[in-house]
């Protein structure tokens, strides 16, 4: 078997024309023709990292711990199929691999390309950087003084982004391209290219931008903070714009791999798969970003596609049933006639395409470490938070203490204890570390924000702009909620923080 998993970071569907998009992709709809479409797919854990651990685990990993790496004994896709004799390739500018918070990701692979300067990649040295031009030229909302900063650190890296061929996402599809020249027609692989756009910082070379520019004069905006709209009209416009760029280098990114497919005959024999790990908010519901603020579809429900040899003649169309991002992991092993693990929650989609299920979940369960538990069954949304946003009786349990760009301080661990095993753990005990308010974990732009317990009806309001209340409806999310927690053996200090009762797990694979 041989598959191709394309990752993109931040990609919006809405930005997608085959997701109804006003602006035309016309390489996702290249895909979208050849591929089983889904409607109904959302994330799992936010953001980043968290997200990247379901999709290596097949598990949520925010009812136990934020941001960080992988652990000592989680299961893995890349090395569940190395061990069973498939090659495993990545090809990433994600630079949060190659920082503390996800330094032990891109090692489960065989081999693997990294291409640097995305974001505040540590990447181009510059000692004293020209704070002076960088005032001049850039927005005030994208400049620091700080050494330290990562906002100063993307600025310096973009000294050396001149041709678009020195774009990471460039620079990464290529290594992909080379990899399917190299063994396109060798047998059992997994192919893994990964970009860190449409991410933000919004940069795309000119020929991009100038498509879709709306005559903004001022200073170069691109970069968005994670905060309220208070971003002038004109403002506003010019992020959204590059971020349409973005989204449509992306496109021809795409476009390229499309190409080696079509040229090499590898939709004969190669799978492809296509998602992301969250959207993003562009002004909808008067914010900016992610993770602090409620998690409106715009950020959880996300684009997916599947393109399987054995399932050709299903390619342009689509699938409304539920699915998620920890569903990814069983998938690609069903792919390989690899049986998951046990600890795997996640399902695989591989039934749906065949016809031998009809749905594979009623609810999927998604959140980020300390804010609210959610829950979808792709009619319905439910935002569930903590009477108390406060982080007492809020726990860390991990044997890899780290945050994104740091380990864990002294005062952190000060208090930290050894706790019995969990059922995932494989009789290994962990640290149950207390959650400091101001730890360096997300979100840490200001905290959460707009903390209310809402419900929506997505038919009626797609724009998740008008809650409504259903007692009988919200007791059922609750308990769906409650059953996914203990299918995943969460802590029980989170029944009490959510306030659901504690039930019996379910089995996932039914």
């Amino acid at each position: 078997m041989k598959v191709v998993f394309v990752l993109f970071d931040s990609l919006t569907r809405n930005a997608l024309s085959c997701y109804g998009g006003s602006e035309p992709t016309p390489n996702f709809e290249r895909l979208a023709a050849k591929a089983v479409t889904f409607d109904n797919h959302y994330v799992g854990s936010l953001p980043c990292m968290p997200a990247r651990r379901d999709l290596q685990t097949g598990r949520l990993n925010f009812m136990h711990r934020s941001w960080g790496p992988m652990e000592p004994f989680d299961d893995s896709l890349p090395d569940l199929l190395r061990r069973r004799g498939a090659y495993t390739h990545l090809a990433t500018d994600h630079y949060h691999y190659f920082e503390d918070g996800g330094a032990t990701y891109h090692n489960r692979f065989t081999t693997y390309d990294f291409l640097r300067g995305q974001e505040s990649d540590a990447w181009h040295a510059v000692v004293r950087p020209p704070l002076h031009e960088y005032a001049q030229n850039y927005h005030e909302t994208q400049l620091e003084t700080d050494r330290n900063g990562h906002r100063l650190q993307g600025l310096i890296n973009r000294e050396r982004l001149v041709e678009e061929r020195d774009f990471p996402s460039v620079k990464t599809f290529s290594c992909g391209l080379d990899f399917l020249a190299r063994n396109g027609a060798e047998n059992d692989w997994f192919l893994q290219i990964e970009a860190f756009d449409p991410h933000e910082p919004f940069l795309a070379p000119e020929r991009y931008r100038a498509q879709f520019s709306p005559g903004y004069q001022g200073a170069t905006l691109d970069w968005p903070r994670y905060r309220k709209s208070n971003y002038s009209p004109e403002e506003s416009a010019v992020l959204r714009a590059n971020y349409a760029a973005l989204v449509r280098m992306c496109d021809d990114q795409l476009g390229r791999l499309l190409d080696r497919f079509d040229e090499d005959g590898l939709w004969d024999d190669t799978a492809l798969v296509l998602t992301t790990d969250h959207g993003f908010l562009l002004g909808e519901h008067d914010w900016w970003g992610k993770n602090q603020m409620p998690f409106y579809n715009e950020i959880a429900q996300i684009p997916l596609f599947i393109y399987h040899p054995r399932h050709a003649e299903a390619g342009g169309t689509r699938m409304g049933q539920l699915t998620q991002t920890i569903d990814i992991m069983p998938t690609i092993l069903d792919m390989f006639g690899v049986e998951a693990p046990t600890d795997v929650t996640g399902r695989s989609i591989m039934p749906l395409l065949s016809g031998q299920k009809a749905s594979i979940r009623e609810m999927a369960v998604f959140g980020i470490y300390g804010g609210a538990v959610n829950v979808t069954d792709g009619r319905h949304t439910y935002f569930r938070y903590p009477a108390r946003m406060e982080t007492v009786d809020l726990f860390e349990y991990t044997l890899m203490p780290m945050h994104n760009r740091s380990l864990f301080e002294t005062r952190e661990m000060e208090k930290a204890v050894l706790h019995p095993p969990f059922r995932f753990t494989k009789n290994v005990p962990v640290l149950k570390i207390p959650a400091l308010t101001d730890a360096k974990r997300s979100p840490r732009q200001g905290g959460f924000a707009d903390c209310q317990t809402c419900l929506y009806d997505l038919e009626s309001d797609p724009e998740q702009s008008r809650p409504f209340q259903d007692a009988a409806l919200e007791e059922k999310m609750c308990d769906a909620i409650a059953m996914e927690m203990a299918l995943h053996d969460a802590p029980g200090e989170l029944y009490q923080r959510w306030a659901v009762e504690r039930r019996e797990p379910a089995d996932a694979s039914a």
